[in-house]
């Protein structure tokens, strides 16, 4: 029986398929659950962590730099974040200046359709300049201790986006993969999946789910909904591919142990609507529990900061 508590099961049905599921509407309404539970946690405990920081700051607002704060530690995640936030600044940029009336100069100024959004009635080469994709700063980082900054040249790639990059095309070769065989309909169906959200066009609904005005008194800005919109995504995808390890795992077991029959009926090559074959099942709660449990196991480099003591803790949530 469905839960009709949840409200974002078929939003996670597909980011599960385009991290590895069998198929869009394989998943159960109990695993989806699980995974809309768990993200909702994730969020709560996000905002939680953030009305903190913001406290200690003196101001009861949060901010976009409290967000990234919060997962610092994973570079390659805090890369493809802030090249997020940096294309939705070029996006926001043309459209501004659409509206202003000077959309066909600004896109005569060069090759970069955002070029010569702050330009009134400049020089092209300026315009170029001035709508390049900017970099997205962060207060912790060396570079903003200072007033001037060396600028940077086009050719120059540094650590956190050589990591987004490595984890990013990862990703593209699994997706690459599982699209190759795919006919022109189907990956019509994948495209629509891949834009699958929390957030976008439902805003208010977001806002009720994640608890705000409860966990934080903080009135959220488009940012803000939008950084916890690609979070959230980067969680269930998170939990997915972890998920399919945990049943890679238990497949593998049960082959080498004789749990289980493997026939071989079949050998072309399945397209994307066809039903599962036979040892594919879908995800199943119980994968999505361990998952998450493996998520959560934390390194034993803070086992001296408690004096070596092996009693229970109580910790805070970690986050995906």
């Amino acid at each position: 029986m469905a839960d009709k508590s949840a409200k974002y099961r078929i939003e996670i049905q597909q980011m599960m398929f385009v991290s590895g599921e069998t198929q869009a509407e394989s998943a159960s309404a109990e695993t989806t659950s699980i995974i809309e539970e768990i993200v909702r946690q994730q969020v709560i405990e996000i905002l939680s962590q953030c009305t903190a920081q913001a406290a200690r700051r003196g101001v009861r607002s949060i901010s976009t730099d409290d967000l990234i704060f919060l997962i610092r530690h994973d570079k390659a995640k805090v890369s493809r974040l802030r090249t997020f936030l940096s294309w939705k600044d070029v996006r926001k940029n043309v459209k501004d200046s659409d509206d202003k009336g000077g959309g066909d100069a600004d896109f005569a100024a060069g090759e970069d359709p955002a070029a010569g959004v702050l330009g009134g009635g400049g020089p092209v080469a300026d315009g170029g300049k001035k709508n390049k994709k900017n970099k997205v700063g962060l207060p912790w980082e060396v570079s903003s201790f200072y007033n001037e900054t060396v600028p940077e040249r086009e050719d120059e790639e540094d650590e956190d986006e050589e990591d987004m990059n490595y984890a990013t095309l990862q990703r593209l070769k699994k997706a690459d993969e599982r699209t190759k065989n795919m006919t022109r309909e189907e990956y019509v169906s994948w495209s629509e999946c891949r834009q699958a959200s929390f957030t976008f066009r439902k805003g208010k609904r977001f806002k009720e789910w994640a608890g705000f005005g409860i966990v934080t008194d903080s009135k959220p800005n488009d940012d803000i909904v939008d950084i916890l919109g690609f979070l959230t995504f980067e969680i269930v995808q998170t939990l997915t591919e972890e998920a399919l390890k945990v049943k890679e795992a238990e497949d593998s077991y049960k082959r080498e142990s004789g749990g289980e029959i493997q026939t071989h009926k079949r050998k072309r090559e399945r397209g994307l609507f066809d039903p599962p074959e036979e040892g594919r099942n879908p995800i199943e709660p119980r994968h999505v529990r361990e998952s998450f449990r493996r998520l959560q196991h934390r390194s034993k480099k803070g086992t001296a900061m408690r004096n070596f003591n092996t009693s229970l803790n109580r910790t805070t949530l970690k986050l995906i």
